[in-house]
């Protein structure tokens, strides 16, 4: 992935930096060669295995702490240029069960994150949302929700400050931590069988690879109060199983055919996620590779690089959608070493 210079010399935080986003995240800003970069998260261990990867870079610093604690957020933004919030309770039933713990981590943190931004000066923070805050039935989707529109109005509300405040929307990162291929692949490893709630389910998904290139595309053309969404292609959940039943059988020889049990969906889980809400459709501009929903409370219209004219998107309804065929996904997959 080209880098464009914009992180050279500059100083740049990213919170839950220990996750698969923030590590991969931590490697493309690297080859800018930023004069820091602090990684700030809650878990020693991974932070440790962080260092170990990246031992060879003496401009990174690893920062413990939580971004419910607005102390610790203010000092760990000091004299920093960017931010990237990545950040998150993310695991639908945990949030379900703990709603409350997902309101202080999504969105008590996010607005810690913004209130310390604007105190010292961050020239950009960038907020990672889901899709599973358009039209949300579970506590996950409501409180990315609430931190969406949190980072939206912050652009309104900053007063003389010049941060400039913006997010990107995700579908399923591939192989990312508590998502379903390493949990499928330890499934069949280890008991023979996988456990899916519906074989019908279709999910937005993408690379890690195409997450940190929407992230840094939307960094540099950020405005203020916008939300980037990538152009993601759908899967169907039976297709994902069946490429990871065949790729493992042969690459582990396993002498029995893993089997598949329904259990039905989980508490606020949807057979399909949207990407736009319909309001949200009738106003956004368009690109080849993304959407870009510009803020409600913004006066005037944004000027974007490669974007046409064109207020009206060709966004279709996720079940109009044509998924991507097996073989597609399967060389996704391999290439990025998921199975």
């Amino acid at each position: 992935m080209r880098m464009n210079g914009i992180f050279t010399g500059k100083k740049v935080l990213i919170t839950g930096g220990t996750g698969t986003i923030g590590s991969q995240l931590l490697k493309h800003i690297l080859l800018d060669n930023p004069a820091i970069v602090r990684i700030f998260s809650r878990d020693e261990h991974k932070q440790f295995e962080l260092q170990q990867q990246f031992r060879e870079h003496s401009n990174i610093r690893y920062l413990i702490g939580d971004v419910r604690d607005y102390t610790r957020v203010l000092r760990a933004l000091e004299d920093i240029d960017y931010v990237f919030h990545t950040a998150a309770m993310k695991h639908v039933p945990s949030c379900e069960y703990n709603p409350f713990e997902a309101v202080q981590t999504n969105v008590i943190g996010t607005q810690n994150i913004i209130q310390s931004a604007l105190y010292n000066g961050v020239k950009k923070v960038l907020f990672t949302s889901t899709d599973k805050a358009i039209s949300p039935t579970n506590t996950y989707g409501a409180t990315k929700l609430t931190a969406e529109r949190l980072v939206s109005a912050a652009q309104t509300q900053k007063g003389p400050k010049e941060t400039i405040f913006t997010s990107v929307r995700f579908g399923n990162v591939m192989g990312s931590r508590g998502s379903v291929i390493p949990l499928f692949k330890q499934q069949i490893l280890e008991k023979g069988f996988i456990t899916v709630t519906d074989i019908n389910m279709i999910r937005y998904m993408m690379t890690p690879q195409q997450a940190i290139s929407l992230m840094l595309k939307a960094c540099d053309m950020a405005q203020g109060g916008e939300v980037f969404v990538l152009k993601m292609p759908i899967i169907r959940l039976i297709d994902l199983i069946e490429v990871m039943i065949e790729e493992l059988t042969e690459k582990y020889s396993l002498k029995n055919q893993p089997s598949v049990r329904v259990i039905g969906l989980r508490p606020g889980e949807k057979m399909y996620e949207e990407l736009m809400s319909d309001d949200e459709v009738k106003i956004a501009y368009e690109s080849d590779d993304m959407y870009i929903i510009p803020s409600s409370f913004m006066e005037g219209r944004h000027e974007y690089p490669l974007l046409s004219d064109q207020h009206q998107t060709t966004y279709k309804n996720v079940q109009l959608e044509q998924p991507i065929s097996k073989e597609v996904l399967r060389n996704w997959m391999l290439e990025e070493n998921l199975v």
